[in-house]
Formats: structure tokens, sequence, C-alpha cells
């Protein structure tokens, strides 16, 4: 390994496939990226899915917006996160993985921040909300550049894991911001920093600092923006314009794995937005609160397993499997359901929606381990027998072209996030 890919912040002749290279730090190398950048997604996961747990209390501190307002502040993150996944997608081998994970967490200061004021006035415009909401979505879109990036650090034998692991602890995001909101806006955690709260119905007795929603995330933003800029690495031989990264869409499995992307990861998010809607819909006794942040926490939990599995098993036949069997989980929710004939089974659903959850996370991380590997083994084929230095180019192409696969299968995925909760609200608008 050159001398300057070991003290610099630029790796400049990087090869994770070299097994001298690998062996002498490069692995130590790649688990430092990996490991910062694990809590820079967790954090970008929370800022986007925040207005999840936010609507539901900006009504009763005096905000007055109708119930499709609060829909829609809810689903524009959605929105924009998938569509930002797109351009996110490129950025990484046009801008360098060290500096684009920096600058993306430090983006997400402006809706944390802008949530923390406009939080703290019922009078603030609607349209100011829907602003925040949509620059929310810049959480959402660090998913593809932050899974684009780390697909460049580990060799095709150990992709799967790495992935699931950035992946699904940053995924840890989403239980995280449900499980987090409704502690710090019941107190003054940040003093007279953080200004005076809103009573709930008006009742002195009941007070909400609704604001530390946003400003709660402020100073885990800075530490991780800081230790993106001086802890990562760029990688010279990863560079790449749009123009070279754009031959994916004539790619038929960048194609393929978007549609099983979006049956893995859409439903994970999709099911993250909906399950406490659900609950509530068909079963009026119970809480969906105390059961909401679960689904999440068990679909991001397993993801590094589905990785895992697919760098023993084999991707292709992980995801088979997987598919059927969150077939046969969807079938077991609907029969728990309530209907006509009977009361149905909270307990049944629950657990078949767990189920689903597992599913969702054993198929995201097998799914995206297929997605270097297919590129891997087809440039390595066409460049068979035509010299050392084909298949060293072979190789640098199959790492970019996946990268750029990996985020814009992601970006396609992510609009489950917005359908679902969009086919269960508006029939009853």
């Amino acid at each position: 390994m050159d001398t300057r890919a070991r003290g610099g912040q630029v790796l400049i002749d990087w090869n994770p496939e070299d097994s001298s290279q690998w062996e002498s730090g490069g692995s130590t190398i790649a688990r430092r990226n990996l490991w910062i950048s694990i809590p820079c997604l967790l954090l970008a996961f929370a800022v986007w899915m925040v207005w999840s747990v936010v609507v539901v209390t900006l009504p009763a501190v005096g905000f007055p917006y109708t119930t499709n307002q609060l829909f829609w502040l809810a689903s524009l993150p959605a929105l924009s996160g998938a569509t930002l996944r797109i351009f996110y997608s490129f950025m990484v081998p046009i801008f360098g993985g060290r500096r684009w994970t920096a600058i993306s967490t430090a983006s997400l200061l402006i809706p944390a921040l802008g949530i923390g004021f406009a939080t703290q006035h019922p009078e603030t415009p609607y349209w100011v909300m829907v602003v925040l909401a949509i620059l929310c979505g810049l959480g959402g879109g660090n998913f593809a550049s932050s899974m684009s990036n780390i697909s460049f650090f580990y060799p095709k034998r150990e992709k799967g894991t790495a992935l699931g692991l950035n992946a699904g602890l940053g995924n840890l995001g989403v239980s995280t911001v449900q499980f987090v909101v409704p502690l710090v806006i019941t107190a003054g955690v940040f003093g007279m920093l953080g200004g005076a709260p809103l009573y709930v119905d008006g009742d002195p007795q009941r007070p909400l600092w609704l604001q530390n929603a946003g400003f709660v995330w402020v100073p885990f933003l800075i530490l991780c923006t800081l230790l993106a800029w001086f802890g990562m690495n760029d990688i010279a031989n990863a560079r790449a314009s749009f123009r070279d990264q754009a031959v994916i869409f004539r790619r038929k499995h960048n194609w393929l794995m978007c549609w099983l992307y979006i049956g893995t990861f859409g439903s994970f998010i999709g099911y993250s937005a909906g399950f406490p809607l659900l609950i509530d819909s068909q079963f009026d006794a119970v809480d969906p609160t105390a059961y909401a942040f679960l689904g999440p926490l068990v679909g991001a939990l397993v993801r590094p397993l589905g990785g895992w599995l697919a760098d023993k098993s084999g991707g292709a036949q992980v995801t088979l499997w997987n598919f059927l069997v969150m077939a046969l989980a969807a079938a077991g929710v609907i029969f728990f359901l309530p209907s006509e004939s009977g009361a149905g089974s909270f307990w049944g659903f629950f657990a078949m929606f767990m189920l689903l959850f597992v599913t969702t996370g054993v198929g995201n991380g097998s799914t995206f381990r297929m997605i270097p590997v297919i590129f891997v083994n087809q440039h390595q084929k066409a460049a068979a027998g035509r010299g050392p230095e084909a298949e060293r180019q072979a190789l640098a192409d199959a790492n970019r072209e996946a990268a750029a696969v990996l985020g814009f299968t992601s970006a396609i995925g992510a609009y489950g996030g917005f359908l679902f909760p969009a086919a269960t609200a508006f029939p009853s608008a």
C-alpha cells in the first residue's frame, strides 16, 4: 500500500481484493471508515423520520393544522428522501466519501435547528413546516451515498456483512427517534437555551418542549461531522464523473435489483410508518405507541444477519427463500385482522408483523450483498484472459458501477416510505 494511503486522508492505490494490502493495514482503514459511517447514518435516519413523531403532538399544543396537512408533513420527508437518493447515489465518486459524508451530515443541522425554532411558535406558517419536512429528506438521501461509500472499502467476500452493518445499525435511527423524542419533549433538557415550553390543551401542568425533537440531534450531528471530516478517507481511484456512472441505466441488473429492493426496503420503511396506524385503526383497545418502535428495531437489527447469510450461502438463494417467508407472513397479518366473522387477534397480528419486519431486514441485507457480487462477476468474466491490466480495470469499473447501483436501488426502494402510508391514508381521507 502506498505510504500516503496510511497516513493521509486520500487513499492513493486502494484495492481491498489485494490480500497483502488488506492484511497489512487495509482492513483497519476499512473498519475505521465503517464505524464512523454508522453513527452518521443513524442520525440521518433519525432526522429523516422525526416528523412521524412530531406531527402527532402538533395539534395538542396549538398548531391549527388539518388532518390532511399533518399527513403531508409526515409523508413529505419520505418522498423527498427517496428523490434525493437518486442524486446522492452518484456523489461519492464525484466528491469523495470523506468529504461527502461530512457535508451531508452537516446539512442535517438545517432541518434539526429549523424544527427546534419553528415548533416553539404555534403561529408558524404551514409552508415553513412543509419546507422543513422536505429538508428532512436530506437524511433519507444520505443512505444512498453512505452505502455507496462503504462498498468501496471492502473485498467482495466481506461486502455483505459490512453493508449489512452499515445499513442495519444505521436503520436503528428509525426506532431511536420513535423512542427518544417522546422522552426528550417532556423535559427542558437544554435549559434556557432550549426555549420555553408549550402546553397540552393550554394546561400549565402539562408542558411540552416540542423543540427538543430537533435540538436533541444537534450536538451529535456536530460531533459526527467532525469525526467524518478528520477520521474517514477519500479513495483516489474511486473517483468518477456522473457520465461515467450513468452507464448503470443500461444495465438490466440495476433495474432487477431495484424491483427486489422495493419489496424489501420499501416494505421496511413503509411498514415502519404504517404499523402504528394499522394497530390504531384495527385494535381499539391497544395503544400503538407502546409497540411502534419494535418493528423498525427488529428489522434494523437483523439486516446484518441478512448480509452475513448472503456472504455464506449466496445472496440470490437467501433472497428467494426470504421472499417466500415474507409472503406467508403477509398472509398471516391479514388472517389475524378483525373481520365480519371475528374480532381478530392482536397478538397473532403482532407476531406476524414482527416476522414481516424480520424478513424485510434479512432481505435488505441479502439484496445489497447481491449487487456488488453481480457486477464484479460480470466484469471479471468479460476481462478474463485479457491480461492483468484489463482485469484491474474491470475490477475498478465493477466497483464504481456497483456503488452507483447500491445508491440508485436504495432510492427506488425508499419510495415505499411514501406509498404505503399514502395507500392507507387516502382512502380514509
